[in-house]
């Protein structure tokens, strides 16, 4: 049911207050945040929302009205809420369901405050930026408009505009999204080219009959055995952009895109670029949300006491919500790298103590006396407004000294928000993790491997006489430092490569499974560290979808087009695959060619495996399928034709190189 203005209104007048604070508390504790802007919506705007893509305008086509369908029912039976939909732009946009309670709606604000530090600090998103901040909404909204100039075109017909999107969506993951977005060659930008021509208020005939360009020349064909492209290209999009034809069924021969076609392509692909960081950092991004969500909600008690038991439910829904979820996997590594900073900070420390070495370090150390020390000042870890001299007397780098001052004028409310008297390192050192009671031990889980490895890297030299000068010196900030560095480079497979230890895998009761052939069911497979992160890194690789590039845009010296499938371990869905290659006919005008490995169990290997209550060991085979505009055909290739394509492990790559 539609909710009536004046309730959002309220509801909005409501959060104003909740929303700055958030803001102020998040900066103290050092997130950098796009500027965010609030709406309430009711439940309907908030399906519409995130069926958009977080967007109030998109281009026409059905998949909206699909995805609207598939929530509306997911809210209706499956008992699914949404609490928020942010997205990233400068300013950031975010959406709050009226009919949340007010525990919900600050936890919605924190946990937003921390996506949208995420948007303006992760280098991912920085790559489809170019230097300035995003202005998404602008783009889809002149892409709209744009598609529904193509739909009432009567020269081009809506059926024609909606089957090329349709054609185009197949491929859209098919992205370099591992490189910065990169504008049309020659300097031709549709989008830029729109906005000039919006400002110049110049009529669609007066653009069509002068401002429509050929935006790339196609290539008729390539002379001799020149392998074109030189290197595979993984922006398939691009790649077909420039080159790709329509098959006239007419003529019986592949024509040039009409301008429409190629502006349509580059309009699609714009946007696949947009949203692809999204998808390459969902656990980064969710579990940094969810971390300092917590922090600000429970340890900061931006939840009062009243709401704290409603804020509790709604975290535990979703950091206990069934099936993969990025939100627990990403909390507990973040929460892992920030404890190993700390740890590998102290044990610097402690290791410079006299008598004290990596070989006797399990000996000579009492852990429960060191958590003790690192437990904050009382002063910090309580505030008491009557005695803010004792605020006063904590070392000065943890004080804010105007906001104690207007704490004694009476013009801050202590009480209702003590962080608001210290600074960032005084925050820290008032959250420090390893004083935290589910961490006291993570210091004495030390293995003899890692001190060692600490020890041989300590380039200072100077000792210290006791355990108390040393952990005097330590830097309690050094976790949330390392967090900080973390969250501006990588993404979910950097991140779980990095991060996903033996030590996590352990401590959080992670295990990998694997479909049992022989059983006909799922089974637990292993709890090892690489075996888990191998099947994380499965899902993240490439968008968790087959890597495809183009090999040869004139294979065999006919002009087809001969795509490659970078296979490291998982076989392609060949129903899916031919379906792909039928679309992608349409966008070059010519046979399709695609090589990939897949695997092949004979009934002998089945019957033996099922015996010994083994697997069966598949033998991998290189496979052609050709699409010609009628049939798909399948043959084998020789082994030597696909080696390339295999890999011996997973390709971790997926740093710009100008990053290394």
């Amino acid at each position: 049911m539609t909710r009536p203005e004046p309730e959002k209104r309220e509801t909005a007048t409501e959060l104003a207050e909740p929303a700055r604070e958030a803001n102020a508390l998040a900066r103290k504790l050092g997130l950098d945040p796009y500027d965010v802007q609030y709406w309430v919506v009711d439940h309907d705007e908030m399906n519409e929302l995130i069926a958009y893509d977080g967007f109030q305008t998109r281009y026409p086509h059905w998949r909206w009205g699909m995805k609207y369908e598939q929530q509306r029912k997911q809210t209706q039976f499956l008992g699914g809420k949404a609490f928020e939909i942010v997205n990233n732009d400068d300013p950031s946009n975010a959406f709050l369901q009226v009919s949340n309670d007010l525990a919900d709606q600050k936890a919605v604000i924190t946990h937003v405050e921390a996506h949208a530090d995420f948007f303006n600090n992760n280098r991912w998103f920085g790559l489809f930026a170019d230097g300035d901040g995003p202005n998404a909404a602008a783009m889809l909204e002149r892409h709209a408009t744009r598609v529904e100039d193509f739909l009432e075109d009567p020269d081009i017909g809506r059926e024609a505009v909606e089957r090329f999107v349709d054609t185009v969506l197949t491929i859209e993951d098919n992205i370099e999204y591992r490189r910065a977005f990169e504008r049309d060659p020659e300097g031709s930008d549709p989008d830029a080219l729109a906005d000039t021509l919006a400002s110049l208020g110049v009529s669609d005939e007066v653009r069509d009959e002068v401002f429509t360009e050929d935006w790339l020349e196609g290539v008729d064909e390539v002379d001799g055995d020149i392998r074109f492209p030189e290197e595979p290209e993984y922006d398939l999009l691009a790649f077909l952009r420039e080159h790709g034809r329509t098959f006239d069924e007419d003529a019986e021969k592949a024509v040039e895109f009409e301008d429409w076609q190629r502006e349509l392509v580059e309009m699609l692909r714009r946007e696949a670029y947009y949203f692809a960081p999204q998808r390459t950092t969902k656990v980064m991004n969710e579990g940094w949300a969810a971390y300092w969500e917590s922090m600000m909600m429970g340890e900061e008690a931006f939840a009062d006491a009243e709401e704290f038991l409603d804020y509790a439910d709604h975290q535990a829904r979703v950091l206990n919500s069934p099936g993969f979820n990025p939100y627990k996997l990403g909390k507990e590594l973040w929460e892992y790298v920030e404890n190993r900073a700390n740890r590998r900070e102290v044990l610097e420390r402690l290791l410079r103590v006299e008598g004290v070495t990596w070989r006797n370090f399990h000996d000579t150390v009492d852990f429960e006396a060191v958590a003790d020390a690192l437990e904050p000042p009382a002063a910090l870890a309580a505030v008491d407004p009557d005695d803010l001299d004792a605020v006063e007397s904590l070392p000065g780098e943890y004080v804010d000294f105007g906001a104690l001052a207007a704490a004694r004028e009476r013009e801050l409310d202590v009480e209702r928000s003590p962080w608001k008297l210290f600074t960032y390192e005084g925050l820290a050192r008032r959250h420090y993790s390893l004083a935290k009671p589910q961490y006291r031990g993570f210091l004495g889980r030390v293995t003899r491997d890692e001190l060692e490895s600490v020890s041989r890297y300590l380039f200072e030299t100077e000792r210290y006489a006791t355990v108390e000068d040393a952990l005097a010196e330590v830097d309690f900030a050094a976790g949330w430092d390392r967090m900080y560095a973390v969250r501006e480079s990588h993404n979910d497979v950097t991140f779980v490569d990095e991060f996903l230890t033996q030590e996590f895998v352990d401590a959080n009761d992670y295990f990998a499974y694997e479909f049992s052939q022989t059983r006909g069911d799922f089974r637990a497979t292993s709890t090892a560290a690489e075996d888990v992160k191998r099947k994380l890194l499965l899902r993240f690789t490439n968008l968790g979808k087959p890597t495809i590039a183009v090999y040869d845009a004139n294979h065999e010296n006919r002009g087809e087009l001969l795509l490659g499938h970078e296979y490291n371990g998982v076989m392609l869905d060949l129903d899916q695959a031919e379906a792909t290659l039928e679309r992608v006919f349409e966008l070059w005008g010519r046979p399709v060619v695609l090589h990939t490995v897949t695997k092949r169990v004979t009934d002998a290997e089945r019957k033996r495996a099922r015996r010994n209550d083994r697997e069966p060991e598949p033998e991998e085979v290189g496979l052609k399928l050709r699409y010609d505009g009628e049939e798909v055909e399948h043959s084998e290739l020789d082994w030597g034709e696909v080696d390339h394509l295999a890999a011996d492990d997973l390709d971790y790559d997926t740093k710009p190189e100008e990053w290394l």
